[in-house]
């Protein structure tokens, strides 16, 4: 694929009579233009007068796409559409020649046509664009998800990645979808990996991976890649999903095949190909973060004896600097979905959004943990979840109402499988898939409202209600009633028992 130029506000752009593309069955509200205007500034004002179309560009003729509406190749059958207008390419200007010339023939490890990378815009990805373009002779299209990581994480990357040599540069909003899809139906099956963790990196592997399948489909790239190491887990999750959607893409794992070994390789290799090292101050610790939560790993914590210092965490404040005051929340459960805060409806990943604020100031979510890595290790890390343990604590203390206790039992012994094979990157794996349609209907009535405590890191309940409650009071009422007969106990108790009063006589000889 050729180099594509910069447009830059002074150029010239040959476009011809812009009109409707009418190619209605994969994107309606396409136009392509071949008329040449003076400049940029005269085709965004063109563009106004197309309904609010906003530039797209690629390698072909340049389309106007609705800003409104999310690109044919990012459609979705979702009833949550992605707000991001979709692709934006980044254009080589001064590194163009050079990425011609690398793509033109084969690298020093064999020939690729095309990778998309997943790019964060920190060091190791930078490093990774040229060093592919090196080892492969490919053109590199780099891909960002947003999950929630923040904007902060989203700034300037068009730059970053232009100045590393990529062709084109892929942002794609995975809020809802993420939420929606990914951490719902593991909150529903009450997945928890080792007690303790509500597997937040672990759900946001797979919603990133099956979007970077999607992108190589759509781009045409024979190949994607990661800047995984090959110590974590991440690197299977990543490339599990990419087996389970399309086989036939090569998998490129750097850090298993490159002689950088630390920051400062990755800093000299860098300079040596003209790639703009990140000017950001390195963090002491190794950090992940999604709309779901805050992991921390390395430094002290490597330490299993320290203790995490004060000033590390991010989403939360420390308990004993919480407010005096508790706060209470209602959760709305819909099938043991979350769907509502206070009786607001709030699409998923607003009403987990809000509940992290609400959690965060009152330091809620805090765990420790020293987990058992998938390749073998052992692994500590600290992980912030308000909002997530605020919705498991409501989904959990409804379930007491809607469920007996033989769904119970199945349901937890099944949920320690679920979260094993999650955090293994088995997400697209038939054996999950079908315990979901397990977990989905045995939450059917799991319908009601939570009300729960906030304070000082603590999280309680308070009250639970469902139209679907197996509690009944005339029941359970110390009271006598006519439902339950206490001398029906009696022969109750004598039936139970009869194998452990066998077992005793036995042992007596009688």
């Amino acid at each position: 694929m050729a180099q594509l130029k910069a447009i830059s506000p002074t150029s010239s752009i040959n476009l011809a009579s812009c009109g409707p593309k009418r190619n209605t069955l994969s994107n309606p509200d396409n136009f392509i233009c071949s008329r040449k205007f003076s400049s940029l500034q005269e085709l965004s004002g063109k563009s106004s007068s197309l309904h609010g179309h906003a530039i797209v560009s690629n390698n072909g003729p340049i389309s106007l796409t609705h800003k409104n509406r999310v690109p044919s190749c990012f459609s979705s059958t979702r009833s949550f559409p992605c707000k991001l207008t979709g692709i934006r390419a980044v254009l080589s200007s001064d590194t163009g020649a050079e990425a011609s010339k690398a793509t033109k023939g084969g690298g020093l490890r064999g020939k690729l046509n095309k990778v998309v990378l997943a790019y964060s815009g920190g060091l190791d990805t930078s490093v990774i664009v040229p060093w592919l373009r090196e080892n492969y002779g490919c053109e590199v299209v780099c891909f960002t998800a947003d999950v929630g990581q923040g904007i902060k994480e989203l700034d300037g990357l068009e730059e970053k990645a232009k100045a590393s040599g990529a062709c084109q540069l892929v942002v794609k909003d995975l809020k809802e979808e993420f939420v929606r899809d990914y951490i719902f139906p593991c909150l529903r099956a009450g997945a928890v990996y080792e007690r303790k963790y509500l597997l937040g990196t672990s759900m946001a592997r797979p919603v990133i991976a099956k979007a970077m399948v999607d992108v190589a489909r759509e781009v045409g790239a024979d190949a994607v890649s990661h800047g995984c190491t090959g110590k974590g887990n991440d690197q299977v999750r990543f490339e599990l999903t990419f087996f389970a959607l399309n086989p036939e893409l090569n998998v490129v794992a750097p850090w298993r095949e490159w002689d950088i070994t630390g920051r400062e390789d990755a800093i000299e290799y860098a300079k040596k190909h003209n790639v703009p090292v990140p000017v950001t101050k390195k963090s002491i610790y190794s950090r992940d973060r999604n709309l779901w939560h805050l992991s921390h790993e390395g430094d002290i914590l490597e330490d299993p004896a320290n203790e995490p210092k004060k000033d590390m965490y991010m989403m939360s404040v420390d308990p004993e600097d919480a407010p005096n005051q508790p706060e209470y929340v209602e959760i709305g459960i819909d099938s043991g979905i979350p769907v509502s805060l206070d009786g607001n409806t709030l699409s998923p990943a607003s009403l987990l959004a809000e509940l992290n604020e609400i959690g965060g100031r009152h330091g809620i979510g805090r765990i420790d943990l020293v987990e058992n890595r998938l390749v073998g290790m052992k692994s500590r890390g600290v992980y912030e979840t308000p909002g997530g343990t605020i919705l498991f604590n409501a989904v959990r203390e409804l379930e007491t109402l809607t469920l007996d206790r033989e769904t119970i039992q199945v349901k937890d012994s099944l949920a320690l499988k679920y979260a094993e094979l999650v955090y293994a990157g088995r997400w697209f794996d038939p054996l999950r898939e079908s315990m979901d349609a397990f977990m989905e209907k045995i939450t059917e009535t799991t319908t009601g409202s939570v009300t729960l405590k906030l304070y000082k890191g603590s999280v309680s309940v308070t009250g639970r209600t469902s139209p679907y409650s197996l509690y009944r009071e005339d029941i359970s009422s110390f009271e006598s009633g006519d439902i339950y007969d206490q001398a029906d106990a009696a022969g109750f108790i004598r039936l139970y028992g009869l194998p452990m009063r066998v077992r005793a006589m036995l042992k007596k000889g009688i």
